[in-house]
């Protein structure tokens, strides 16, 4: 039986067993700030478990989870995965215990047709209850029937004791048995043995308490019911085979690597396991809107993609090869996950890239090695402070702590994980430190909490009459709620609405709009002395205009998407847009270069659309009705059952609760105003439209005016002339610089007669006006060539900054002197920065008042090698 059979079988059974049917929520929790990735089925369940009102009494989910805990341990034994997917009903204050226990019975051995034999069952220690319904009512024998204590089977693991306090709960366990030949072969073994005899097929979770402190557990109103059953495990079962990675959900993935391979697959099966499984996960992490990063999730998806490529290095594969694994994936969950084959092209791009930027860092991170470990090497074992070497290589290079640890194993010192991780852990405190909003008007508001969710009708209306519901004081604005409202509130990149709220003489001047949960809060102040109260009827009026701007950027971007498509590729990935009513934003994944070219002929495509006028279609429909026709929407998104998709011809369809145009053609006139990469394999593009599109296009024009008229030229002749001129000036420059060169050549022989000697050393300094870069190379090289012992430093001004270059002869390169090193102290000084060789180097700084200075400074810093110059 194939695993999309049980699955289907699975959701079936509970369907029919009056539960509702839950698709599987993202990776990326929402409103969830424990976790980083989806842990289990019960994460988008949260609510319901918490609430005294579950909205749902019965559910059933496969879900899809992550976890990096066993890490390591994935492809060395038969069922540890990154990424998996996870069977479970639940019950909010429903069915408990015995119903929970016999539709799980019910489900393996009427529906799959498991032999009663081949499954065990473990109960808490002190649940009886449990223990006489798996006897009583199921009639399992006594001797396949295991009490545990609560590091096994209680939840969260010895809660009672340890916490943290909360709903917790004794479980039930079903496993299923190999038989006595198979694992540690002992009489006595049972499912408490960890030989592989036993594989843990379902966890029942009851939860029944509420643990105030150690070993006090109150009973709970509302008792749930949580349960979990990995998909590959029973997978394995079902399928008669004694390892995950031996079932359909792995074996075309397996098969796929080990027809690439040119070593013996035998010797490096938990390789290849390891990568099986970490392909999958990185796969739908970035399905779900995680790009590698060194930051929270995106750096798990990192490092898992580098475990990957470290176990395909000790396969002989030094070459992307992971990406080309995306396909195998995409094929063999198309049936849960359809969408994932219109996105395989885009993911496998973005891990291509990852592969190729760690490969090149691999080639290169010897040498860093040697040269940022070498106190180590030469005998220093201090793992706090190899820990710190390891965390610059980290935050400089992107060099993951793995890599330095496995170069520390094999030259004999250690580096200590837990110091990195003290490290790692406060630059990201500092990070969230810095980027707070002190001054963000509504933080968590308590007193909005229990308030009514807002009536919206700002898609049709732009004003109408409401009752105010909640109005308080936050330092100097007002925050207030009506029952109703036309202002749209911040969301999805686009800015809050502003306008007024009214009452006879009273006037309350909204500056921002937010929203918390489902409440829309109006931001502002009163322009009056007359305020509102609560109950007040009041009249709420946007400010049209604005609004109207805004609509235009909205639905521009759309379009704007549409055109990316189009013109650079399907694969391309929105990753934020800004919405306001001056301009739009719109960043998205690209991991080529964006030239010129495109860019205009992307703002040509969405000016086509434009002229077409094409109508802005917006409908609500279900989500899964939005997923059908193939609606773009943001994968890391929390959508409700019924969504609002905005269409536009043929071309465009998004998920998107923002307000729109009627019509493209009311955009006027769309013009790209800038592009450039703001991070790795991330570009922006910024534009406007209508009235601020039309004064940037003026601006230009104007500018080019000028521009002729300084020229005295025509606009078409423009480039003609700008080409002589530029030209000429080149000419100029080449005619400057040689005259420069003969100068200053036939002034090598005095500044030599004239160099200031120190323990034999000639010191010799010029500050030369408008010298080019390449003369003053030249002159360092011809002074070198003629003397022995000889230091120079020339400097000029260049671009408005103070550029200097200095050279050293190779005698005293030998004597311990580095020009690099040099240049780097002495810009530093006038703050400044350079580099360069051992024999040549340059830095440059801004300007300063007196150039001699340089001088004298660098005396200062030589004379600090003090024990090199006396050197024989």
């Amino acid at each position: 039986m194939k695993a999309d059979t049980l699955r289907d079988k699975f959701l079936d059974f509970f369907k029919n067993k009056d539960h509702r049917i839950f698709d599987s929520d993202s990776l990326v929790p929402k409103n969830d700030p424990t976790v980083l990735f989806t842990p289990a089925g019960m994460n988008q369940f949260k609510e319901e478990f918490l609430s005294p009102k579950p909205s749902v009494k019965r559910a059933a989910s496969c879900q899809r989870c992550l976890r990096t805990d066993d890490l390591d341990k994935v492809g060395k034994t038969a069922y540890h995965h990154t990424f998996f997917e996870m069977l479970g009903n639940f019950s909010f204050g429903d069915y408990f215990k015995k119903e929970a226990i016999s539709f799980a019975w019910e489900f393996l051995t009427c529906v799959l047709k498991i032999k009663e034999d081949k499954l065990w069952v473990s109960v808490y220690i002190e649940d009886e209850e449990s223990f006489n319904i798996w006897k009583d009512i199921i009639k399992v024998p006594v001797l396949r029937i295991v009490k545990l204590d609560d590091r096994t089977n209680f939840w969260p693991a010895q809660a009672k004791e340890k916490g943290p306090d909360g709903p917790c709960g004794p479980c039930s366990e079903i496993f299923f048995d190999w038989g006595k030949d198979f694992g540690c072969k002992r009489p006595e073994c049972n499912p408490s043995c960890s030989c592989g005899r036993f594989v843990e097929v379902w966890n029942l979770v009851f939860t029944q308490f509420n643990r105030k402190s150690p070993g006090i557990l109150e009973p709970l109103p509302k008792k749930n019911i949580d349960t979990g059953m990995g998909l590959e495990r029973l997978a394995s079962i079902i399928q008669g085979v004694k390892t995950n990675f031996e079932t359909d959900l792995f074996s075309p993935i397996v098969k796929e690597i080990i027809s690439n391979l040119d070593v013996d697959k035998d010797r490096f099966k938990e390789n290849i396991y390891a990568v099986s499984d970490h392909i999958r996960a990185v796969t739908f992490a970035i399905y779900d809107g995680v790009l590698p990063s060194n930051e929270e999730r995106g750096y798990v998806v990192r490092k898992i993609i580098r475990k990957g490529i470290m176990h395909l290095k000790k396969m002989k594969i030094n070459k992307p090869f992971l990406y080309r694994l995306v396909p195998v994936v995409a094929k063999v969950m198309q049936k849960p996950y359809p969408e994932l084959l219109s996105l395989q092209e885009s993911i496998s791009k973005i891990i291509l890239e990852e592969e190729k930027n760690y490969l090149s860092i691999l080639e290169e991170s010897q040498n860093i090695f040697k040269k940022e470990f070498k106190d180590f090497l030469e005998g220093k074992n201090d793992p706090r402070e190899s820990a710190k070497v390891a965390f610059k290589l980290y935050d400089t290079y992107g060099i993951p702590l793995e890599l330095s640890k496995d170069f520390a194993l094999q030259h004999g010192f250690e580096i200590s994980s837990k110091v990195f991780e003290e490290l790692l852990l406060s630059q990201r405190r500092l990070s969230q430190k810095e980027t707070m909003f002190e001054n963000k008007v509504f933080a968590e508001t308590s007193s909005f909490i229990n308030l009514k969710e807002t009536k919206f009708l700002g898609y049709t209306e732009f004003q109408t009459k409401a009752k105010v519901l909640k109005i308080e004081k936050n330092n100097d604005l007002f925050q207030i709620v009506l029952d109703k409202t036309v202002f749209y509130p911040e969301s999805g990149g686009q800015i809050g609405d502003t306008g007024t709220i009214e009452r006879k003489e009273s006037i309350f001047e909204v500056l921002d709009t937010q929203k918390k949960d489902k409440v829309i809060i109006h931001i502002g102040k009163f322009k009056t002395n007359q305020m509102f109260k609560e109950k007040d009827l009041v009249l709420a009026k946007i400010d049209q205009k604005r609004r109207l701007s805004i609509a235009r950027n909205h639905t521009a971007t759309h379009l704007l998407q549409s055109a990316l498509r189009n013109i650079l590729g399907t694969h391309i990935k929105q990753e934020g847009s800004y919405v306001s009513d001056e301009y739009l934003r719109f960043d998205f994944f690209y991991p080529e270069k964006l030239n010129y070219q495109e860019v205009m002929r992307v703002e040509e495509e969405v000016n086509n659309y434009i002229l077409k006028n094409d109508r802005v279609v917006k409908r609500t429909m279900s989500l899964e009705e939005a997923k059908r026709i193939k609606a773009l929407a943001f994968f890391e998104e929390k959508y409700e059952k019924k969504v609002r998709v905005v269409s536009i011809g043929d071309y465009s369809k998004e998920l998107c609760g923002g307000t729109h145009l009627d019509y493209t053609g009311q955009i006027g006139i769309f013009k790209i105003t800038s592009f450039s990469s703001v991070a790795q394999n991330i570009k922006r593009i910024e534009a406007k439209t209508g009235e601020p599109a039309y004064r940037t296009v003026r601006e230009y024009s104007d500018l080019i005016q000028d521009i002729c008229l300084l020229l005295k030229s025509k606009p078409s002749d423009l480039i003609v002339q700008l080409e002589k001129r530029i030209n000429r000036i080149k000419e100029l420059e080449k005619l400057l610089d040689n005259l420069q060169f003969e100068y200053l050549n036939s002034s090598v022989e005095e500044m030599l007669n004239k160099a200031e000697e120190i323990k034999g050393i000639k010191f010799i300094y010029r500050f030369v006006s408008y010298a080019s870069p390449q003369v003053l190379r030249r002159i360092v090289d011809l002074i070198k060539a003629k003397e022995i012992k000889v230091i120079v430093l020339l400097a000029t001004i260049l671009d408005d900054n103070l550029y200097m270059v200095l050279g050293l002869s190779q005698t005293l390169n030998k004597m311990g002197l580095e020009a690099n090193v040099l240049i780097k102290e002495l810009a530093s000084c006038f703050g400044g920065s350079g580099g360069g060789r051992a024999d040549f180097a340059q830095g440059n700084s801004p300007v300063i008042e007196n150039p001699q200075l340089l001088y004298q400074k660098l005396k200062e810093i030589i004379l600090k090698y003090e024990d090199n110059l006396s050197h024989k």
